[in-house]
């Protein structure tokens, strides 16, 4: 921590339950040179990866769809995500980690991935950088049905969708998982599914 104004930060485990959620209370230092106590809560559940799998000859992308009970709370009624493939590091680099949950998620064994972004998600609350890649697929990769690590309660459908139908259900709201959007995005911006190589690295 290189905050020069940031100092006697003192974390306090709140609870260990699932991942960690930690309290952190800490002085900050204002504008004006003054400081004042401030208190935060983060979530920690370790750093992601996610894919975009693209086929630029068919223009369709590989999906997923599961249920995701922090959405069911709170406005989604049936709980039903619709995301690109993903997964936590769990010791992994990042590329090592998109190629395991391409295979257990989709069945599609991927060699070729390319990252395009990092991110923090909700910076307000968790601590998690998510790695952010795309990929090219074809029928040859297809080794299994996907679904998911059969210890992890998954469950996920496989969803093959053409690029143009998966961004019109961004536009009516039947896609808003945030990842997804910007992996999309990007192929849009970058024409992936018209077979033109990616113009944005970061």
């Amino acid at each position: 921590m290189k905050n020069g104004s940031i100092k006697d930060v003192e974390k306090k485990l709140l609870s260990d339950n699932w991942y960690t959620l930690n309290k952190y209370t800490y002085k900050y230092q204002k504008p004006d040179g003054s400081w004042e106590t401030q208190e935060r809560e983060a979530y920690d559940r370790g750093n992601g990866a996610a894919i975009l799998l693209y086929n630029s000859k068919k223009k369709t992308v590989v999906l997923t769809r599961q249920f995701r009970m922090p959405t069911y709370v709170n406005g989604n009624d049936d709980g039903m995500m619709i995301e690109v493939c993903a997964g936590l590091l769990d010791g992994d680099n990042p590329a090592d980690c998109v190629r395991k949950e391409t295979e257990e998620e989709t069945g599609y064994k991927i060699s070729n991935v390319q990252k395009v972004f990092q991110t923090y998600m909700s910076p307000g609350s968790v601590t998690e950088i998510l790695y952010l890649f795309v990929g090219e697929y074809d029928e040859s990769m297809k080794i299994g049905e996907g679904g998911g690590a059969e210890d992890e309660t998954e469950n996920i459908e496989v969803l093959e969708l053409g690029f143009d139908d998966a961004m019109k259900m961004v536009a009516s709201g039947e896609i808003k998982d945030a990842k997804t959007i910007m992996l999309l995005q990007y192929a849009k911006m970058n024409s992936l599914v018209k077979g033109l190589k990616p113009t944005l690295r970061i």
